[in-house]
C-alpha cells in the first residue's frame, strides 16, 4: 500500500528512505468502520495515556453496554459521571466526551458521509469548538479514521521523538522546526508520521 507516497518520500528525503527501508511497506489503514463519534471518544481516552492503559479504559467503558460495540451518543450521555469515573474517565475526558455525544446528536459532528468531502481545515475549525478535542485530537481523526495522506501532529509526542531518533538528534525539534522540515513531504506527511512513529518499535 501507499507505493507513489513511499516513493515519493524516498526521493525528498533520504535520511526518511533509509527509515523506510529499514520498517518495510506502509501498513497504516484507516478505520473507515468506526464512526466520527466512536474515533473522538477514543482519541479522547487515549490522551495523555499509553494505549494499553487507555484501551483497558475504553473496554470497561463499553461493558457497561451489552450487546452493543460501542455505545450511542445518547448512551453515553444518560450514564452518571460516578460510574464513568469509576472506569477510569478523569472528570475533564467525562466532560469532553459528554460533549462529544451532544454535539453528535446536534450534528456539530458531521455523519460520515458529510465529514468525508469536509476539507481538513473546516473540519479542524469545526471539531475543535468541542470541549476536550484540540488540534492532536482531530489530525488523529484525520489519519486513523478519514485517511487523509498530507497531515502532519507537529504536536504529537511520538512523531517528535522519531524524528529526533531518525535524524540522530539530542533534542526533539520545535513543533514549527518539525512543521519546516515536513514541508518535502507533501502531499504524505501522514505517511511520512507514520514512519516515525514506527521508528520508536526498532528501538524497542
Amino acid at each position: 500500500m501507499h507505493e507513489a507516497a513511499v516513493e515519493h518520500l524516498g526521493k525528498s528525503d533520504k535520511v526518511l528512505a533509509r527509515l523506510i527501508r529499514r520498517v518495510g511497506p506502509c501498513r497504516l489503514l484507516p478505520r473507515r468502520n468506526t464512526s466520527p463519534f466512536q474515533a473522538l471518544v477514543r482519541s479522547i481516552a487515549h490522551q495523555q495515556l499509553n494505549g494499553t492503559a487507555a484501551n483497558t479504559i475504553l473496554k470497561r467503558v463499553i461493558a457497561f453496554y451489552p450487546g452493543r460495540k460501542f455505545p450511542a451518543p445518547e448512551d453515553l450521555l444518560a450514564t452518571p459521571d460516578e460510574r464513568l469515573r469509576g472506569a477510569g474517565l478523569s472528570r475533564a475526558k467525562i466532560a469532553a466526551v459528554k460533549d462529544i455525544a451532544a454535539k453528535t446528536i446536534e450534528g456539530v459532528v458531521p455523519p460520515p458521509r458529510v465529514m468525508a468531502k469536509m476539507p481538513d481545515r473546516e473540519l479542524l475549525e469545526r471539531l475543535t469548538t468541542i470541549r476536550g478535542v484540540g488540534p492532536w485530537t482531530v489530525e488523529m481523526l484525520l489519519i486513523f479514521k478519514l485517511g487523509r495522506l498530507d497531515v502532519l501532529p507537529a504536536t504529537d509526542f511520538g512523531v517528535r521523538k522519531g524524528f529526533a531518533l531518525t535524524y540522530r538528534r539530542r533534542e526533539l525539534p520545535t513543533p514549527a522546526e518539525l512543521l519546516e522540515h515536513g514541508e518535502r513531504w507533501r502531499p504524505y506527511r501522514s505517511i511520512a508520521s507514520w514512519y516515525l512513529w514506527r521508528s520508536l518499535d526498532l528501538v524497542n
